[in-house]
């Protein structure tokens, strides 16, 4: 419960991590004056140690005495009127409102306890609190939820539709919008069951297994080429496989992560086990000649090194590779502790021939397909046998140096593999490798691994984590806007065994995730970003969802898995453009042909040095580094893709001419299913008739040659099987086409 302190409301205990500290870090308590009374210039509230020592030569004089605000010298000066005396000082351009002033007054108030930062200390099981509308919630996400939006003074909304619930989880869970048979299929069962087992439905999809293999390859960093200048092609598809195959057989998730950073040296370590760990060979490699290999053959463990905190730790590494870390208890030693656990491969830093393989590498091959590589789709590769980049450690351990500024060629003290004290210390039982730092990684204890994990997933079903800079756990990131869900969630996940699909059903379930996207005036007014969660979020839709959508809805979408990366229509000339003088397999664009033009996203070819322009538009991640969070961007270049894209524009045509076939001669059928196939819900009459405005409209003028309607339909390779009108094939692509264009189509809400 709330307590009133003066006029405004503050929470009855006052937490350093949570209350206090956002406000010192995010402001100048640095103070000065000409009075003799001034205290010290350079006094630090960042430690009780410096916060509680007296200050200047007074002895008895401090800034904070723990339980006494009378004589914390902080209290008096941050409500002073004084301009020599106030905190902080006014030529800093920075004040406290009155609500800090209370939570620093009642902190003190209360012995102003200092804590470590709270992501470092390993996560409890939390009590439930109490709420009084019991009714609403479906588990305890639902109690902590209603908890958080009593205190703010909210409630939560309504249910949503039953269309727009199916939507939601379909693209949440498979990255395609749900048919209009699931559609009826849920509005027609009454059971209380029913969303139960459409998620059931989708986990148990292969469209599971992609879209989560989908966000894996932006954390991996994976791509087609090297990068770099000249940016070769590599042969990197077969890991991409094993990833869509893993989450396919829902391996958990401490098992799916031990096999990538260390299955080579798991006890007799399967092939697909060293082949998970092509993980860690993601990072670009050099082929550019004058460079010097050691420079970037450190760039390449230090790219590793980076991945490894940004993946599993939430922390940023490398702000600690050139000193130590500014915010968070890393030390420049720490870094390189952790640098030596992927120091160990013999690799080269420079590969002068485009057609070698950087070591170490593993064969694979067609024939040992059955059985050994069940998992990967040899179907269209060209070549049965180029070997892939995989770890292997070498007999003789490279001593690894901490390197001062971080510089390759200034090595001083050595360091052996080990991990920060303040996270968890390194048991000295365990082996001093990549296997020994997975299991310290998935100890009980460890504070970030489990934390990490399950806010990546309520990010992908809520669209932001409870933690929002799911990149940054350290000091200078978001703190939870739930911390006692955040670590529910997280000892849930580690006790039933890191299960990935019954974390994200176990959301899905919850009333929280089921509720409307229609925010409340007072919702609108306490918290327009929405981070208690009264509604649900609206979301549009990922780069590569947006393209597939367009695909499924047309039914061109090809649905084979996995083998060799495609190349479906590109802008042409971009790739000459940018080629650095290698020449090979990525000097030129070559476009797919049939099917591969057709399939999923996640296929695409990935070039570094230019990403598919269209999802790159729509804020996909370069996959240069390891990326846990895209931006969310709104641009004027969005709508031009979604106008221009030839793969929509094909997508368009190819939906009107369906639906000319199986509708014939009643347009508002015809116009009706469209958009219920996009929107996953039917138009109102309004609707049915601006769209049947503007197909007239549209009509008239390809009557009238204003628009070319053969031009219009020979965009993309789809070729028709059945003659049919064009002109009002065109009309009706056209409105299709606007169809896809709407905000509701490229949106989940």
């Amino acid at each position: 419960m709330d307590k009133t302190f003066g006029k405004t409301k503050i929470p009855d205990k006052v937490d350093f991590t949570f209350h206090v500290k956002p406000i010192i870090s995010d402001r100048c308590f640095k103070c000065h004056g000409p009075d003799k009374n001034a205290i010290e210039a350079g006094l630090s509230l960042n430690t009780a140690e410096d916060a509680y020592k007296a200050l200047g030569d007074k002895k008895d004089h401090f800034a904070i005495v723990p339980g006494d605000i009378e004589s914390s010298e902080l209290i008096k000066r941050i409500y002073s009127k004084d301009p020599n005396v106030l905190m902080p000082p006014p030529e800093s351009n920075l004040e406290l409102t009155d609500y800090e002033k209370k939570i620093l007054t009642k902190w003190i108030e209360d012995g102003a306890e200092y804590k470590e930062h709270w992501a470092f200390i390993a996560p409890n099981k939390p009590t439930l609190p109490k709420v009084e509308n019991s009714s609403w919630g479906a588990n305890e996400i639902d109690t902590f939820i209603l908890a958080k939006l009593s205190e703010n003074g909210l409630s939560p909304s309504e249910p949503a539709r039953k269309e727009k619930l199916l939507r939601r989880l379909s693209f949440d869970l498979t990255g395609l919008p749900p048919s209009i048979e699931e559609l009826e299929q849920f509005k027609n069962d009454a059971s209380p069951k029913a969303f139960e087992k459409m998620i059931d439905h989708y986990l148990g999809s292969k469209d599971y297994a992609e879209h989560m293999a989908a966000e894996w390859m932006d954390i991996a960093r994976y791509a087609d080429t090297h990068g770099y200048q000249d940016d070769f092609e590599r042969i990197m598809w077969p890991w991409r496989d094993w990833v869509i195959h893993a989450f396919d057989k829902n391996m958990p998730y401490d098992r799916f992560v031990t096999y990538q950073l260390a299955g080579d040296l798991l006890p007799n370590a399967t092939k697909e086990q060293i082949l998970a760990t092509g993980f860690n060979r993601n990072h670009k490699i050099t082929y550019e000649g004058g460079v010097i290999p050691e420079e970037y053959r450190v760039e390449y463990v230090e790219d590793r090194t980076i991945t490894f905190g940004t993946a599993f730790l939430g922390l940023t590494l490398e702000c600690a590779r050139c000193h130590d870390h500014k915010y968070d208890p890393i030390s420049q030693q720490d870094h390189f502790e952790l640098f030596s656990f992927f120091n160990n491969i013999n690799e080269k830093g420079l590969i002068s021939n485009q057609t070698e393989t950087p070591e170490p590498y593993m064969i694979i091959s067609e024939k040992e397909q059955q059985g050994v590589y069940d998992f990967i789709n040899f179907q269209k590769s060209e070549k049965k046998e180029i070997p892939l980049m995989v770890m292997k450690e070498m007999e003789e351990s490279r001593p690894t140096f901490i390197l001062n500024r971080g510089a390759y060629d200034q090595p001083s003290q050595q360091v052996y593999p080990n991990t920060p004290e303040s996270l968890l210390p390194f048991s000295e039982a365990l082996p001093k490798n990549r296997l020994g730092l997975t299991k310290w990684l998935f100890h009980k204890d460890n504070p970030l691994t489990a934390r990490v994990a399950v806010n990546r997933l309520w990010q992908r079903m809520f669209g932001s984590g409870l933690v929002s800079t799911s990149f940054d756990f350290g000091n200078q990131g978001a703190l939870p806007t739930h911390p006692e869900l955040l670590d529910f969630l997280a000892l849930k996940l580690q006790d039933e065994g890191w299960d990935l699909k019954k974390m994200l059903k176990y959301m899905a379930l919850s009333a929280t995730y089921q509720q409307s996207t229609k925010m409340s005036e007072e919702g609108l007014q306490q918290d327009p970003e929405n981070k208690w969660l009264a509604h649900a979020p609206r979301l549009r839709l990922p780069a590569e969802t947006i393209r597939d959508q367009a695909l499924h809805l047309s039914g061109l979408l090809s649905k084979e898995i996995g083998g060799p990366s495609v190349k479906p229509y590109q802008p042409e000339g971009i790739w000459e453009e940018t080629t650095g003088g290698g020449g090979g397999t990525t000097a030129t664009y070559v476009q797919g042909k049939g099917a591969d033009l057709y399939r999923k996203s996640l296929y695409t070819f990935w070039k570094r040095t230019v990403p598919p322009p269209s999802m790159m538009t729509f804020d996909a991640s370069s996959r240069d580094l390891c990326s846990v969070q895209r931006q969310q961007t709104n641009t004027p270049l969005q709508a031009l893709v979604l106008l221009n894209d030839p793969q929509l524009i094909e997508a368009a045509r190819v939906m009107a001419y369906n639906e000319i076939l199986v509708n014939q001669n009643d347009i508002n059928k015809q116009i009706a299913t469209l958009f219920q196939k996009a929107t996953s819900r039917l138009p109102e009459a309004d609707e049915i008739t601006m769209l049947q405005d503007y197909y007239d409209q549209t009509l008239l003028k390809i009557k009238s040659q204003e628009i070319n309607a053969d031009e219009y339909l020979s965009i993309g390779a789809f070729r028709t099987e059945e003659q049919i009108p064009k002109e009002e094939w065109a009309a009706l692509a056209l409105t299709a086409h606007t169809i896809l264009n709407l905000d509701e189509t490229i949106t989940r809400g």
